[in-house]
Formats: structure tokens, sequence, C-alpha cells
């Protein structure tokens, strides 16, 4: 079995094999005891993203990355994740949301650590990532902003920066984490599509290119990645009710000269044959399978939480 680890990953697979073997070790030995920062309360690296057996969650040992941390899907996610038993790094430009969202983790009873990323920035995106001490398990790519208009009426640059966000963003942050996935011997990538990776709305041009974009960078990744313990999916849900499409409804109700829970009705969930919002607990609780074992030769794939609406 070295032998083999050694042939996928080199030798940081193999000596991440044995780190396994030896998982009642205290996880200060991942980072020498150094606390991260000034949080007294975080002494290692720690946690584990998820692999699943038939009777229980065991964990693999590293953070779980996320981007887009401070709000909507990406705290939901770091929160639901933590309260499983992941250590959460909560990436975002947005440092004192974050941090708050670091602090109703470490509350609960959760890992977490707060880091200032702006993932439309090269060095900001280094800076992070390098600040981050020991493997990192999972990197859950969900930056993601939204402008909706016809394209004529789209402001100077905006498109540019939802493209930079969202898709040059993913690529940006993924390029940063692979060496130390690759090191620590494989990990887990998860891309935050969205229904609009596979079709398209009006209004949305930027949103829906990026969105699409992603599908090509996540199968694209996936055979970069296939020579190692690393997967690489995107998941792909509708319409899932947070304050970013909360600030949809608003701006879809003056495109199109509707009342808001006309749009709700008639623009959302119409599509849906179920006929309901998508939960961030279903979103969670699939990227919790992807990153488990039974999930290991899942990768470049779009898995699509969407009510039915391409089925149609």
């Amino acid at each position: 079995r070295a032998r083999t680890a050694r042939a996928l990953c080199g030798r940081g697979f193999s000596r991440a094999l044995r780190a396994q073997r030896r998982s009642q070790a205290p996880l200060e030995a991942w980072v020498g005891g150094r606390s991260c920062g000034s949080d007294p309360y975080v002494h290692a690296p720690p946690d584990r993203a998820f692999v699943m057996s038939a009777e229980r969650i065991t964990q693999r040992a590293g953070w779980t990355l996320i981007t887009g941390a401070a709000s909507g899907i990406g705290r939901g996610l770091a929160e639901r994740l933590a309260r499983h038993g992941a250590a959460v790094a909560l990436a975002d430009r947005d440092l004192e949301a974050a941090t708050a969202a670091k602090r109703g983790i470490v509350a609960a009873g959760g890992r977490a650590i707060a880091l200032d990323m702006d993932v439309a920035d090269d060095q900001s995106v280094v800076q992070a990532v390098a600040s981050l001490d020991g493997p990192i398990a999972m990197l859950i790519n969900n930056a993601g902003l939204q402008h909706v208009a016809p394209l004529e009426e789209f402001p100077p640059g905006r498109f540019a920066q939802l493209i930079d966000v969202m898709l040059t963003g993913s690529a940006r942050v993924t390029a940063a984490v692979l060496p130390r996935m690759r090191a620590s011997g494989g990990g887990r990538i998860v891309n935050i599509g969205s229904i609009h990776s596979l079709v398209a709305s009006p209004f949305k041009s930027a949103y829906v290119a990026a969105k699409h974009g992603l599908t090509g960078l996540t199968r694209t990744l996936a055979l970069e990645t296939a020579d190692c313990d690393i997967t690489v999916n995107l998941v792909c849900p509708a319409y899932v009710q947070t304050p970013l499409v909360d600030r949809q409804i608003d701006a879809q109700a003056a495109a199109r000269s509707l009342a808001r829970e006309e749009v709700v009705r008639e623009v959302m969930l119409k599509p849906m044959p179920k006929g309901r919002f998508i939960t961030i607990d279903e979103i969670a609780g699939t990227i919790e399978f992807l990153a488990s074992d039974a999930a290991r030769n899942i990768t470049g794939q779009a898995i699509v939480l969407d009510g039915g609406w391409t089925a149609q």
C-alpha cells in the first residue's frame, strides 16, 4: 500500500496514511503546538473533512477552507460542517463579519478561524492560504455576488468583476491550495455553482457566464488531479433563500415590474416541480458525501439540487 501511495502522490501521501493510523495522536502534532494568531482557543489546525463509512462518520485531518464564508451559504456551510466536527477556516474580504461568524461557531463548541481574503486579489489569496497552518483537507469555493440587469445596462467593470470573483477567483484559490493538498496526500475541492451553471435566465448574463465557466473549470481540474487522492466537483443548487437571493428578488421585481411575491412564485420557484427553496443543510449534506471515501471516484461532476428543474 505504501508503494501505491507513493506512486499516486509521492511521499506526502504515504505520510498522510501513516498519520491516519495514528488518529489518536494530539492534533497539535500537525503544527508543533503553535497557536493560530491571537485566538487562544485554537491550538492547532485540526480538524477533519469527512470520511464516511457505513457505520459512522470519521474524519480526515486538516482544515476545511470556505471562501465567501462571512454570510449566506458560506456561513451556513461553515456552521453546519463545524457542528459535525470540521475545523473551518472562514475566508472573506469582510474580516469583521467572518470573525463574528467564527465567534458564533466557537461559542457553540466548534473550531474555527477567520481569514482576511479577497479572492479577486492574487496577493491576498496567497497570504491568506499561507497563514493557515497544517493540512487543508477540503476547499469550498463559494465566494460570489450578483448583478441583475440587461447586458447593455451593466455598469462599467461590473461584468468583469463577477467573472473575476466567481470564476477566476475559484481558480486563484484552488491554485494556492493544490500544492498543500498534494503534499498532505489528498483532499476534496467543491466549487459552489448554481442551477445557472446549467441553464440561463434573463438579466443575469455575467452570473450565468461565470457559473457556466465553473463547469469547465471543475472538469479540467478533475483531470489534472486524477493522479492523486483529490476530487473536484461542482454543487449546483437552485435558489437558496439567503441575503443574496433576497436582494435578487428585489432586483428582479424592479426589472420585470412584478411584486416580490410574484417573483418568488413565478420566476424562482415555478421552474422547480417541487416548488420550494433549496436549504443550506441540503447543500452541506451533499458536500459531506462528496468528502467521503464513498465518493472518491466521483470527480469532475456537476451535482444538481434543483427540485426537478432540469428534469423537464
